[in-house]
């Protein structure tokens, strides 16, 4: 796009759309809120086990259920929002999931809890695709790509103020206590949203119905099948890279280490996801100048450029470094995604394309821990991870360069390098 139908574009999108602080902020917010009652549940498997009297692998399979259940999720809360328009089914999601959460932690059985962890699932599925879809529509087009490195951002530091709990907040009132914590924060978000103006994107692109909505989607097969195998992968590199970390730091008797006197394996994690959530800024910000699939791959080179101190590192410093460096370059892949899957969502799907592709990308990556398990027995943890993560990048960087971007496209009125969507879709 010519840098004077930029600006014009750019300085249109900002008069379009004011108080739209609220509406990126409640998107945040709320995918923060939504991560740290998701992995709250990681730091609580013994207690939550022996209180039920069931084994601790029971309690672990409640995250698979919660995984299982989010692209459903996406499907019924991006489907409302593509119809009746962003602000009122966030509210209704961020409340929805918040009290999915406080029911687990009012389960009088295992059995209950497991069921609210499922309908949990719905609500962390749904609140993605519209969080990220009202914050992009409502944030200015110069910075998008920040705003989207932020909005991503929010879940490692989710994750992060779901560690600082469990060591601030004391047990004395049993583990349900943290199944509480993050209510305030879902009225919080409520009110920003209610605050917020609609999405002037949406009302532009509203579709009269729900049937019309399911009935959009076939259209666009090519650019969904696409971004699905995408999304796919980029979640395999995630969790590649993050589920087993700690333990290959467990079995290489980094537990016995310190950092500031905290355990090794714990505070190297800490660092990393600081980290990425640095490297999530860095590239979303960096999109901006150079593109957005320019930004991913660069990201993605610095990820192959980590591995050999992230699984071959010897001393406690290259394993840290290593660590840091493969998830700034990771998570700032990630970053740039809210921007990149909306601009490339159909103008009438944006509720519901790219958190249902994102979703169905969580589900179709789901096995990228077990494969790593069984690579490990082949050939051991190191070169497991290394071959792994090589692969997965080296699938990415052409999954990238050969696919369409559409940066800098408003929402508003369709917009810039519309020829590169449409060689995946047959319309929008």
């Amino acid at each position: 796009m010519p840098t004077a139908d930029r600006d014009a574009s750019t300085n249109g999108a900002e008069a379009e759309t004011r108080r739209w602080q609220l509406a990126v902020s409640s998107g945040i917010l709320g995918w923060l809120l939504d991560a740290f009652d998701f992995f709250i549940l990681i730091f609580l498997f013994d207690l939550i086990a022996a209180h039920f009297h069931v084994r601790k692998e029971a309690v672990v399979y409640t995250l698979t259920l919660t995984l299982a259940m989010r692209p459903i999720g996406a499907l019924v809360f991006g489907a409302l929002a593509d119809r009746y328009g962003r602000k009122w089914p966030l509210i209704g999601c961020v409340l929805y999931f918040s009290a999915m959460t406080i029911f687990s932690g009012l389960a009088q059985n295992f059995s209950v809890f497991v069921l609210m962890r499922a309908l949990y699932g719905l609500g962390m599925g749904g609140y993605w695709g519209i969080g990220a879809s009202y914050a992009m529509e409502s944030a200015p087009l110069r910075i998008r790509g920040l705003l989207s490195g932020l909005m991503q951002g929010g879940y490692p530091l989710g994750y992060l103020c779901a560690a600082a709990a469990v060591q601030i907040v004391t047990l004395q009132h049993g583990w349900q206590i943290f199944f509480f914590l993050g209510a305030p924060v879902a009225l919080l978000v409520a009110v920003l949203t209610y605050l917020a103006p609609e999405s002037k994107a949406w009302g532009a692109q509203k579709v009269a119905s729900l049937k019309e909505i399911f009935r959009a989607m076939l259209p666009h097969g090519r650019i969904f099948l696409y971004l699905l195998v995408l999304m796919s992968v980029m979640l395999c590199l995630s969790h590649g890279t993050q589920d087993l970390y700690p333990d290959f730091l467990k079995s290489i008797h980094l537990g016995d280490r310190a950092i500031a006197g905290m355990n090794a394996i714990y505070a190297i994690s800490i660092l990393y996801n600081i980290a990425a959530i640095a490297g999530a800024l860095i590239f979303g910000s960096l999109s901006e100048l150079i593109g957005r699939r320019y930004s991913i791959m660069l990201s993605l080179l610095l990820c192959l450029l980590s591995i050999p101190a992230w699984a071959f590192g010897n001393t406690l410093l290259a394993l840290v470094c290593g660590s840091c460096l493969m998830q700034a370059g990771g998570q700032g892949a990630f970053g740039v995604i809210p921007a990149h899957l909306n601009e490339l969502s159909p103008a009438s799907l944006r509720g519901l394309f790219p958190g249902f592709v994102y979703q169905l990308g969580v589900l179709v990556a789901s096995p990228a821990t077990i494969l790593e398990l069984k690579l490990r027995d082949l050939l051991g943890y190191r070169l497991a991870l290394a071959e792994f993560a090589t692969g997965v990048v080296v699938i990415l960087l052409v999954l990238f360069y050969f696919g369409p971007e559409a940066r800098g496209r408003s929402f508003l009125q369709g917009g810039s390098n519309q020829s590169e969507i449409h060689r995946f879709s047959d319309g929008d």
